[in-house]
């Protein structure tokens, strides 16, 4: 039996994690759930999981969840209780699915109290990707990707000398607007921009789907994750969204891993890794498939994937400075205060503006976030001003 700690239960793959979680009764048990202040969905889970214990970011939350819970749980609060419960020594998985920059320092620790990480909270790797990895090789910490393009690379290179791979082959849908002109993106509503054709996501990954810079994330994700540098991690989009990556070694050969898109399928490979469980999740059916298509991004008209493989060769600390920016630039249109065509302007001018220096420490890569959130809430009330 696996006691498993979620950070992010109530967002989308926290959801989709305690599903799976659920048809493994006598292997898997929740002992600790957390949200940032989604009250009403933790009761819902407190009642169907039965955790020892749960953490609310949100002080105010957290107070009104003791009252209705009445003592009958542990209820946390705050950053420091969550870097302490992924600690605890009931605890033996942690799935790190918080959005954005909040799940760095709760992942940090998981991995420094040597824990398993499932990792869904690809903003940690592209902020501190070299102080994670070495990280888990200090600690003898594992971690595992639970992202399906990360996932399905981790099945293909399962039992292959590392020496042996040419290039990664990340696919991607390509998002709703794979077929709109460039010219028409400072037109696009949020609504449609979180219209995606193929996953349905939390507002903030469907947005970074939309720019493809969900997919430039991806690349410097890979390149700690999987060791590689970045000129041997590709991008083709695919729509269908069945091939969800590709291996390709250097005698030619190439393997690819297929599903039909839901997350649950990389979600119970990490938990179970190595191994593998049945499962009832629905299989993909080659005889009723038309066709697989696949075609080369365009990077001039999604500039946000042309920026984060900037932001790599820039290296040291700008990464998280693109992840900052965009995080920034993402919740500004989605409030409405800047147009779809901003978001890759504004981190383009985030990173001409950062000066670049080492990413040694957690104290620079947390100086580097709340300098590039200044400058980018600042570049806003400028334009708002002007």
């Amino acid at each position: 039996m696996k006691n498993i700690c979620i950070l992010g239960s109530t967002g989308s793959i926290g959801q989709s994690s305690l599903d799976v979680i659920e048809g493994f009764p006598d292997q898997f048990r929740v002992v600790y759930l957390t949200t940032n202040k989604n009250i009403d969905l933790l009761q819902q889970q407190i009642a169907r999981f039965r955790p020892k214990g749960v953490v609310v970011l949100d002080e105010r939350s957290a107070r009104e969840l003791r009252k209705n819970t009445n003592g009958s749980i542990e209820v946390a609060a705050g950053e420091e209780s969550l870097c302490e419960i992924v600690g605890r020594d009931d605890v033996d998985i942690v799935i790190s699915s918080l959005v954005g920059f909040a799940g760095l320092r709760p992942t940090i620790e998981a991995i420094r109290r040597g824990k398993t990480v499932a990792l869904a909270n690809k903003e940690t790797l592209v902020a501190a990707g070299e102080i994670i990895m070495s990280l888990v090789n200090t600690h003898k910490a594992r971690l595992i990707p639970i992202d399906s393009e990360h996932s399905a690379i981790l099945q293909c290179i399962a039992g292959e000398d590392p020496g042996n791979i040419a290039r990664l082959i990340l696919t991607a849908s390509g998002g709703p607007f794979r077929n709109l002109e460039k010219k028409e993106f400072s037109d696009v509503t949020v609504d449609e921009a979180l219209n995606h054709p193929t996953w349905r996501m939390g507002n903030k990954i469907t947005i970074d789907s939309a720019t493809l810079m969900n997919k430039g994330l991806e690349v410097i994700e890979a390149r700690w994750l999987f060791d590689l540098p970045p000129e041997k991690i590709d991008i083709l989009i695919h729509p269908q969204s069945v091939i969800h990556s590709m291996v390709e070694f250097i005698d030619g050969s190439v393997k690819a891993q297929l599903g039909i898109p839901d997350m649950k399928i990389p979600i119970q490979y990490a938990l179970t890794y190595p191994g593998r469980a049945p499962s009832e999740f629905r299989r993909v059916d080659l005889a009723q498939m038309k066709q697989l298509t696949f075609f080369a991004p365009d990077m001039e008209k999604f500039e946000c994937l042309a920026l984060a493989y900037d932001a790599l060769a820039m290296g040291g600390n700008a990464p998280a400075a693109l992840n900052s920016a965009n995080e920034v630039a993402v919740e500004l249109f989605l409030h409405r205060k800047i147009r779809f065509s901003e978001i890759p302007r504004m981190i383009r001018k985030a990173l001409d503006h950062v000066t670049v220096k080492s990413a040694s420490s957690l104290e620079e890569i947390i100086e580097t976030d709340r300098e590039t959130r200044v400058y980018v809430n600042g570049m806003s009330q400028q334009m708002k001003g002007s």
